[in-house]
């Protein structure tokens, strides 16, 4: 497990590199942090490592390339999230971050645009 000075730079450094896609930020949850951009949260960091929101869109894109779901076990059942790892690449290189950071904040535009879909139904 890394250190918290290790997860505070890695989580500077996951924001600093989202910048591209418009001004991330960070908020400590459920000992990890959420990603946010204008109130919606599209990625989470636990045990230092990048996971980003994905849907039927674009799950398959991160199934492609290897990448596991964000899952942790309660009660000894085991729970997945809608989060994938990031790919390493988008850690060290600013262009593909913003791509694939837009493709998980899209995913979370278009889970946000549903609910309110479904409340306006009711």
């Amino acid at each position: 497990m890394a250190s918290k000075r290790d997860e505070t730079e890695f989580v500077n450094h996951v924001c600093e590199m989202m910048q591209g896609v418009g001004p991330v930020n960070a908020k400590r949850m459920f000992g990890g942090y959420g990603i946010f951009l204008e109130g919606l949260m599209f990625g989470l960091i636990a045990d230092s490592d990048l996971y980003l929101k994905a849907d039927k869109v674009t799950r398959e894109e991160f199934i492609t390339k290897g990448l596991e779901p964000f899952s942790y076990f309660k009660r000894e059942k085991e729970f997945k999230l809608s989060y994938y790892q990031a790919p390493e690449e988008a850690l060290e290189n600013a262009d593909v971050m913003r791509e694939w950071g837009n493709k998980a904040y899209d995913v979370a535009l278009r889970a946000a645009a549903s609910k309110v879909k479904k409340t306006n139904r009711k």
